[in-house]
């Protein structure tokens, strides 16, 4: 679980790094683009912690 989390969050870098060095893609209408990957990655660092805590395994049921 914890790999599938880290590949979104690389997926949500990738996006955001994206999103900011493309001017068209943030401008306008699309603003809040770069914000829903900021909160991506916000999301996935909690989801990230909780599952390395050994609260989110499965195994441990």
């Amino acid at each position: 679980m914890a790999r599938i989390i880290e590949v979104g969050l690389a997926l949500w870098a990738v996006a955001l790094v994206l999103t900011l060095s493309v001017p068209a893609l943030r401008t306008g209408d699309r603003a809040w683009w770069p914000w829903s990957c900021v909160a991506g990655l916000v999301l996935g660092g909690i989801g990230w912690l909780y599952v390395r805590r050994g609260r989110g395994n499965i195994a441990d049921t």
